[in-house]
Parts: C-alpha cells; structure tokens; sequence
C-alpha cells in the first residue's frame, strides 16, 4: 500500500487485468497482490497517466486512478530507483523547470521555462518523434526494416524522427526547406536519415508536394504527418502537460508556447485546463482556469488574421493552420517578431545561462509581455523547445561565429596560446 513518497509498481498484466482496458477507480484491498520493484520491462504495457493518492476519512486506504497507456503505472508519480535505461527511448521526458530571473523586469508573474534541449536530441519533438512511431506500430501501420517513414521537417521533428528509426530499425526520408540550419543537416544526415531540400520561395506547399512525391515512388512508404497525427497531441496531454502540473506544485496559471504543429500547446494546454482547479481572483472577483497563449511570428501571423510570410523563428509559423491543432484551447495569440526572437534568445544565454533556440527566444518575449499584466500575476510557465547549439550557423549566432572564425594566437614566452 502506497504511503509518503514510497513507490510501488504493480504487475503490468495484473494491472491489464483488472482494469479490463477501462480507467476506474481502485482502492488498495482491490489491486494486485504481487507488487513489483520500480522496472521498466514491459513500458509498452501502460503509459504513465496520473496516480492520485486519496486519504478515506478513518478508512486508512489509498485509492489510485489507472488509465491504460504504454508505459508502467506508478503510484505517487515516484521515481524510479534503476539508473541504466533499457534504451535512448526511455530518456525522453521528464525534463526541468526553471525560474527566470535576469530578464523578467516589470513582471508581476513568475516565469517558469519547461527546458525541452533536456531531451535525448535536445528539443520538445523527441515526444511526438517517439509516440507517432509507436502509434503507428501499435496500429499495425509500419514494421521494422519493412517500412520506409516518410515526413516534411523543420528540422527537429526530422531529428526526433532519425534517432527513433535509427533505435527501431527503420529506413527514413525527411523534406525540409533550404533555409533551415546546417546543423539540422549534420544531425540528420548521422542518424541515417535521406533528406532533400526544397527551395524556401516555394513555401510549406513546395515542401509538401515533394513528399507527396517521395510518398508515391517509395514501396512500402509511410506518410508520419506530423500536422495532422493525433498522436502528435497526445503526446503533450499525456507527458509534458502532466510533468508541468506535477513540476508547478499543480499551481499553473498559464501556459506559453509556440505553434508549430500546434501539438505542444494543444495537448499540454488541454491537460492543463482541466487539471486547474477554479483560482479566485479578488480584483475581478471572478473565477477561471489556466489561460493557454499561443505564439507566432509577426510576420506569419495567420491566427491572428495576417498572412503567411517569411521570418527567421525556424521551428513555428509555419502559414497554415494546422489540422491538430485546437484553437478552442487559446485564449490568446501572441505575435513576436523576428527580431524580438533572436534577441532574447541571446540574452537567455547571457543573462541566464541557458543557450536556447530562437522558438525559445520567442517564447520568452511573449511570456514576458503577459507577466507584466497586472492581472497575471501569478505563476507562468513558457515551454522551451529546443537548445541554441542547433542554431550556431543560423543568423542567431551570425555575428560570434564570424568573430570566432577570426580569432588568432599569440606566442608568449616562446610557447603559443589561444587568446583568452
């Protein structure tokens, strides 16, 4: 029986069993009687969901909620003590958050920035790059060394894609526009992954129409589709908006992040709002839930009513309105401009020791401008989804690489060393 922070883990099949495929309600005297060290052996099994512990007035019984996933069901969201994971799959998730605190003048909320380069390959795809494959594989959609994966990529989505197939065997092809970083490039092409690029002028359309190509002369060819797979979401309701609940003290008053595909704030956001109990606010006198913002370029800001149009936030504004994402979870859009991105990017890395992507960036400048609002004040979290080292070529770090390509040594003393 669960007490205090002790972790327990039930038999997978026994759990399976006595849940009959259904999420219910189980006191302890009704669970399986073998109980299991932590272990990750069969995470297929059951995927982590939320386990509430109950005190039954003077009943001294626990009562846990299962809902039947694909990973171990964990009681009091433990956890586990096995430091050598089965493989890279098992690392994805749980990754920090962080308060900043140099660049946040004149805010009235706390910013809390969920730090998603934690991740195996360093950006918030990694999630969606695992669960639409295993989706797809418990579907009976694709096999292993049968299949050929198929998508159109940014770059991190592609990456979170290269290092699952490279784990599980499959052969992949990614498109992505000429205009994308070169060490999206490099870090593709070393998981084994067949990119081609298209020209940026011809737009999100030129990239697809080249899949679609790719898609027909490909036997076997499987089409991921990262825009429109639901399990693109999920992956946020289930993971990342559980990990912020948990990670805040269940104390979350808004969620910020980028739209790309709209996954991360679509199922984070959702899982969020009905997490949040109803908060009063005494200058309102009024209730609400956690509020969901959106963010995208300026320059692309087609949910705010704008065109599609070219900017420099590689990773969101992609010009379409992407068919997983819910727009009834927003409350609000904040457009931030190119410029504005990069910009905060770099002072994340100067002021805060944390070298982001210019999303990331992004996510800052729209996050610092609701915690100003005297209205918010509050806790806040941004969602950081990818880290700056994937960036170094790109115009974010334009003006150090070229002072870096020209730095010289001095000899000094008859020996020579780097300037320092």
């Amino acid at each position: 029986e669960p007490c205090g922070d002790t972790v327990v883990v039930f038999s997978m099949k026994s759990c399976a069993e006595a849940l009959s495929g259904s999420s219910e309600m189980l006191n302890s005297s009704m669970l399986p009687a073998v109980l299991l060290r932590v272990q990750r052996t069969d995470a297929r099994v059951l995927r982590e969901e939320r386990c509430r512990r109950r005190n039954g007035k003077g009943k001294g019984r626990a009562e846990v909620s299962f809902l039947l996933r694909h990973q171990e069901c964990i009681l009091n969201m433990g956890e586990s003590d096995i430091a050598i994971a089965k493989d890279v799959t098992e690392l994805i998730g749980r990754t920090p958050l962080v308060y900043l605190n140099k660049v946040v003048e004149g805010c009235t909320a706390r910013i809390a920035a969920k730090l998603e380069m934690m991740e195996p390959c360093s950006s918030v795809k990694d999630r969606i790059g695992y669960s639409m494959i295993v989706d797809a594989e418990e579907k009976g959609l694709i096999t292993p060394g049968k299949t050929v994966l198929i998508e159109i990529t940014s770059g991190n989505t592609g990456i979170g894609l290269a290092y699952m197939a490279a784990v599980k065997g499959y052969k992949l092809k990614l498109v992505m526009p000429d205009s994308y970083s070169l060490e999206r490039r490099i870090i593709l092409l070393a998981f084994g992954a067949e990119l081609y690029l298209t020209d940026i002028s011809k737009g999100i359309q030129g990239v697809l129409d080249k899949a679609e190509e790719i898609l027909k002369a490909t036997p076997e060819g499987y089409m991921i589709g990262q825009f429109e797979n639901p399990a693109n979401p999920r992956a946020h309701y289930d993971t990342t908006g559980p990990e912020i609940w948990r990670g805040s003290d269940e104390k979350v008053d808004a969620l910020v992040a980028g739209i790309g595909t709209g996954g991360t704030v679509t199922g984070a956001g959702k899982f969020l709002k009905e997490q949040n109990p109803a908060i009063k606010v005494l200058a309102l006198d009024d209730f609400y839930l956690t509020k969901v913002y959106g963010v995208e370029p300026s320059k692309s800001a087609i949910l705010n009513g704008g065109l599609p149009g070219k900017h420099l936030i590689q990773g969101i504004g992609a010009g379409v309105i992407p068919e997983v994402l819910d727009v009834n979870v927003l409350d609000e859009v904040i457009a931030v401009s190119s410029e504005e991105a990069i910009e905060m990017a770099r002072q994340l890395a100067l002021k805060e020791g944390l070298l982001v992507g210019i999303s990331s960036g992004a996510a800052a400048v729209a996050a610092i401008r609701i915690a100003r609002r005297p209205e918010n004040a509050g806790k806040l979290i941004a969602v950081f989804p990818s880290g700056g080292e994937r960036y170094l070529s790109s115009v974010l770090f334009e003006h150090l690489r070229h002072e870096a390509e020209n730095m010289t040594f001095e000899k000094h003393n008859g020996f020579a060393g780097a300037e320092l």
